[in-house]
């Protein structure tokens, strides 16, 4: 009797559970009663019927992806490779790029039409500065050592005779660009003297000095281009110790270490005649070897002080160019002429001869000239190889070490048919020498 009203218990409990589950279809979308039954505390009974299912789980979270950085240029600062666009998933156009402008073209044989420059404009690009002189000035005392020390108010500067305001001053070393010029039609014995001495006038240069180097006796040939004193040019100088002079006396027209081979009676071995010797003509075109250097010194930079430096007996014959247009050049680029007389330029009697002219057989006063003309200086005269190793250092200290002194040259009241400019310039110190420029060609304006 008990096991069915137990089992009848436990059906009504089913029963029950399963309409609150399920409320009638027609009891939906109304308002539920104000009243519900208080539920029961009955635990549920082992049923057949399937559990519900289980709650959806939730989505995963999408974590955002690292972005790849953008490389850019160290120098610009611009980005090298730009990040690709994301794209709409949800569409699939993409934007199209923007129209092209429109391409204006010009017929064949056409230029594009530019504004004429106004007159202003025409002014400037025409207008050019006027010539700014610079002056290189050595001073010395009675002993012949450099003054130091002086203030740019000890200097006067007259040009035409026209005392000129000072708007540059300094007495700081300038670096040097050197054309060395050798000269290499002297006797042979004057030619090994000076290239015992050329590892000595390598070290008169300091390490930001530029030389190039030339020869010349007929002609002129360059050696080498403007180089810093290092081991390139010390062996380019080297090999100048196999070059040789003119030989001593005059030149062989015949005999046994003649150029035209064995004679016999006077007469060639297998000619039919007596030939006629004609014997070489010597040249010394020293204004041409410096009128080559010149023009190459000119291309150098301004800021440098320009030198060429000869190394020669003195002695001009042949050349092309004259004495008066190399010195126009010289004096029109800034450019100073220093030298150094060896052999009988080296002798003070033999020199005063040798500048006496003799038609016919050239002139050895033109050096001299050069000398004093662009710098107001002498030339050195040296006869021993340890004096004219101590030259090489004198001369290129006394060019780095100069006072220089610029201004703008003022209108002259009395205009000159002249170009050429004399300078003087004066040192308001007793007992004191000056060597500095005798004047200048100013550069021409352009127009």
């Amino acid at each position: 009797m008990w096991p069915v009203i137990g089992l009848f218990v436990a059906w009504c409990c089913v029963a029950a559970a399963a309409q609150s589950s399920n409320p009638p279809a027609q009891n939906q979308g109304q308002n539920p009663p104000a009243q519900s039954q208080p539920a029961q505390d009955v635990p549920d009974a082992p049923s057949a019927v399937q559990p519900p299912a289980p709650a959806p789980e939730p989505p995963p979270v999408e974590r955002p992806q690292p972005k790849k950085p953008v490389e850019r240029d160290p120098w610009t600062g611009q980005p090298i490779n730009k990040p690709a666009p994301q794209s709409d998933t949800n569409s699939d156009q993409t934007t199209p790029p923007p129209p092209m402008p429109p391409v204006k073209t010009l017929p064949p044989g056409t230029t594009s039409r530019q504004t004429p420059p106004s007159q202003e404009q025409l002014d400037v690009l025409v207008r050019v500065h006027t010539n700014f002189v610079q002056v290189p000035v050595t001073v010395k005392d009675h002993g012949g050592h450099p003054v130091e020390g002086l203030l740019s108010t000890d200097f006067t500067v007259k040009e035409n005779g026209v005392p000129q305001k000072l708007t540059f001053f300094t007495s700081d070393p300038f670096a040097l660009s050197v054309a060395v010029v050798l000269d290499l039609g002297m006797p042979d014995t004057a030619v090994q003297q000076v290239n015992e001495t050329l590892p000595a006038l390598l070290g008169a240069f300091a390490p930001y000095d530029e030389v190039a180097l030339y020869t010349y006796s007929s002609t002129v040939s360059q050696v080498s281009d403007f180089l810093p004193p290092t081991q390139k040019l010390a062996g380019l100088m080297s090999q100048m110790k196999v070059e040789r002079g003119q030989n001593s006396g005059p030149p062989m027209l015949g005999g046994p270490i003649g150029t035209n081979g064995p004679v016999i009676n006077n007469i060639p071995v297998g000619e039919p005649t007596e030939p006629v010797y004609t014997p070489q003509k010597e040249a010394h075109v020293l204004n041409d070897a410096i009128l080559r250097a010149a023009l190459d010194l000119g291309k150098r930079d301004r800021t440098r002080r320009k030198i060429i430096f000869v190394i020669s007996d003195g002695r001009e014959f042949g050349s092309q160019a004259s004495y008066r247009d190399v010195l126009r050049l010289l004096l029109s680029r800034e450019i100073e002429v220093k030298a150094v007389g060896v052999e009988g330029a080296s002798v003070p009697v033999l020199r005063k001869l040798e500048q006496l002219h003799i038609p016919g057989q050239g002139r050895s006063d033109i050096l001299p000239k050069y000398v004093h003309a662009t710098g107001g200086g002498d030339v050195y005269a040296e006869l021993s190889r340890r004096a004219i190793e101590d030259v090489y250092s004198e001369a290129m200290s006394e060019a780095r070490n100069q006072y220089t002194l610029g201004y703008t040259p003022a209108k002259p009241k009395t205009p000159t048919r002249s170009a050429y400019r004399e300078i003087e310039v004066l040192v308001h110190r007793p007992g004191l020498k000056i060597s500095a420029k005798d004047g200048y060609y100013p550069v021409p304006m352009a127009r």
